[in-house]
């Protein structure tokens, strides 16, 4: 087959013996209205590898050759969009991220096979319209995931970006011109607020177990789970994700060389993170998330007690002759070598439930680092530094929760603000008792005097209190308006 192909008429007629579709060898061919054209053409793809081409369905041939001829008169880019598919296209864009991270790379791979493909798959790239991609949402939405649950918000959403993503880099390669992604309507996701353990919500959680998305301890819980685990070999982490707010990556991949106990500061420049099971250690999320973090002198104290207790146990590893290894990093295992960040979650979930505190999750102890700092006084855009967030308005909206100790004095000042500017003063309360003209009273009639030298005088109302003192000055106010 040469590069312009071949233009052929078929049909979907079975022939009733073989079961097999007749395709071009139907009689029935030769009359007029019978089955549809199709044409066959080779074309160059955006790798430069030959590939075949093959579209049906044209009401008659000069049509079926009208857009063949226009499909090899495209450039390379745009043959790909009119001959690929969603699913060719979303594998190759894949295979060309070099850039991300393995995470990101694992749920990008995730959305591409588990959702998309599945649903749109099929379709030619450059023939996707927002109301296809709208219904494969709706279908999507309509799936469960592995807990039974319909798929939730925050995961339409996540499929969604990744889709988004793919297409944006077909629009920048030239393979198509819009990307339809970006009129697809999905349901809200809520932002997750971190809400406190207050007593009420305790209770509930002890009786009907639910418990907030996101829930920090008050200052008393926290205290009261440091104490728990202050014989656990990991106190140090504890306490430190706790009052600095540090993530789990980042803690994981802290090295010595990277903290300072002398000046009371370390430099967060790595984290490790999970992909699977697997660890990946890496520069941080984002450049603000490249941080210093100062250190209080109780904080270097437990640092420094940790370090101690490191250098005994691989001292006596030694001494025993079993392996020890000196990674260097802060927080490891028996055997010097730096922990898996999903031993870290395993090891809080199992320390909250001996500790009989309500539950939380490890990256909780972040959000309550934040509350923690803003309830001691710390100015918001120095939460901001502490935690590595790259806007301030994340770190109000998403990572602050106001305590309930702080909430009551809050409202204590308001209300006392309000009475206090409610209640007359004595030199107030003095002339509603004897019916007397402020001092100020003299100067303003004055003002209101008629040419004949007669002034009206002005007394204060038999009401009583704050409401009739204001009904006075109202009054007082129209008769100077009239005068005018």
């Amino acid at each position: 087959m040469n590069s312009q192909g071949v233009i052929v008429k078929r049909c979907r007629c079975v022939d009733p013996v073989t079961g097999r579709a007749r395709g071009r060898s139907c009689p029935q061919l030769l009359e007029r209205g019978h089955g549809t054209w199709y044409f066959h053409c080779s074309i160059r793809d955006l790798l430069g590898q030959v590939g075949r081409v093959r579209r049906g369905g044209f009401p008659s041939e000069a049509a079926a050759r009208r857009a063949r001829d226009e499909l090899l008169a495209l450039s390379r880019e745009e043959q790909a969009g009119r001959s690929w598919t969603v699913a060719r296209w979303l594998r190759y864009w894949l295979s060309t991220r070099s850039r991300i991270r393995p995470t990101t790379r694992m749920h990008y791979t995730r959305d591409v096979e588990h959702f998309l493909i599945p649903h749109i798959g099929q379709l030619i790239l450059g023939e996707l319209t927002s109301r296809q991609l709208n219904t494969a949402f709706t279908q999507i939405a309509s799936t469960r995931n592995r807990s039974g649950q319909p798929q939730t918000a925050c995961t339409l959403q996540h499929v969604h970006t990744t889709l988004r993503a793919a297409l944006s880099a077909a629009v920048r390669e030239g393979l198509i011109v819009d990307n339809p992604a970006r009129r697809v309507e999905l349901p809200a996701r809520p932002r997750p607020h971190a809400l406190v353990w207050t007593e009420a919500r305790v209770a509930e959680w002890q009786a009907t177990g639910q418990r907030p998305t996101v829930a920090v301890w008050t200052p008393t819980q926290l205290a009261s789970f440091l104490d728990y685990v202050r014989d656990d070999n990991l106190f140090a982490l504890w306490w430190l994700i706790a009052l600095r707010g540090l993530r789990r990556g980042e803690a994981a991949g802290l090295r010595w060389t990277e903290v300072d106990l002398h000046e009371g500061q370390l430099s967060v420049v790595r984290q490790r993170t999970t992909a699977g099971y697997d660890v990946h250690e890496g520069p941080p999320k984002s450049a603000s998330s490249r941080r210093s973090v100062a250190l209080d002198q109780h904080t270097v104290r437990v640092l420094r007690q940790h370090r101690d207790r490191q250098r005994q146990r691989r001292a006596a590893r030694a001494e025993a002759g079993k392996v020890c290894h000196d990674s260097g990093y802060v927080f490891t295992g028996p055997d010097g070598l730096p922990i898996h960040p999903g031993y870290l979650t395993q090891r809080l979930r199992l320390l909250v439930d001996r500790a009989g505190l309500p539950p939380i999750r490890l990256h909780d102890l972040r959000h309550g680092a934040a509350t923690l700092a803003c309830a001691a006084g710390a100015d918001l855009k120095g939460v901001q530094d502490q935690l590595g967030h790259a806007t301030i308005v994340l770190t109000a909206d998403t990572y602050t929760s106001v305590l309930p100790e702080s909430q009551r004095a809050a409202a204590e000042a308001t209300a006392r603000l309000v009475l206090d500017a409610g209640k007359p003063s004595e030199e107030i309360r003095r002339q509603l008792r004897h019916g007397r003209d402020t001092p100020q009273e003299p100067a303003v009639a004055a003002q209101e005097r008629p040419a004949g030298g007669c002034r009206p005088r002005w007394r204060p109302s038999r009401a009583s209190g704050a409401a009739g003192l204001r009904a006075s000055y109202r009054r007082r106010a129209g008769r100077a308006h009239g005068s005018g």
